[in-house]
């Protein structure tokens, strides 16, 4: 919609590690890094400290466990302490993707 190249990785969560190591080449490429996840919401931690550019949490409201509607994994990524990580609300993955697609711009842009 806003003219980034966009590449998905699913399945890439804490709790199978090697699934997301065994990504990050790729991942590391990106100018910045939308990170959904569930639960207790500590992918966006892990990526950040596995990268150098903005990773953008989203908490998910879905799942299994206690996760309260996506209450827990928000306060976990807002506690992260992975830095530069920031948070959207629950679900608002169009937040997040305008404010990737905003970055990707500037650093394109700079180029």
């Amino acid at each position: 919609m806003c003219g980034a190249n966009v590449e998905k990785f699913y399945d890439v969560g804490v709790a199978g590690l090697h699934r997301l190591l065994d990504k990050i080449d790729d991942i590391r490429t990106a100018n910045a890094i939308v990170a959904v996840a569930g639960m207790e919401g500590a992918l966006c931690t892990v990526i950040g400290g596995l990268v150098t550019v903005p990773v953008i949490a989203v908490p998910t409201s879905i799942g299994y466990g206690a996760n309260f509607e996506g209450v827990s994994a928000l306060l976990a990524m807002i506690n992260s302490c992975a830095a530069g990580t920031s948070v959207v609300n629950i679900d608002n993955g169009f937040g997040a993707g305008y404010s990737a697609a905003q970055i990707n711009a500037m650093v394109e842009g700079g180029k």
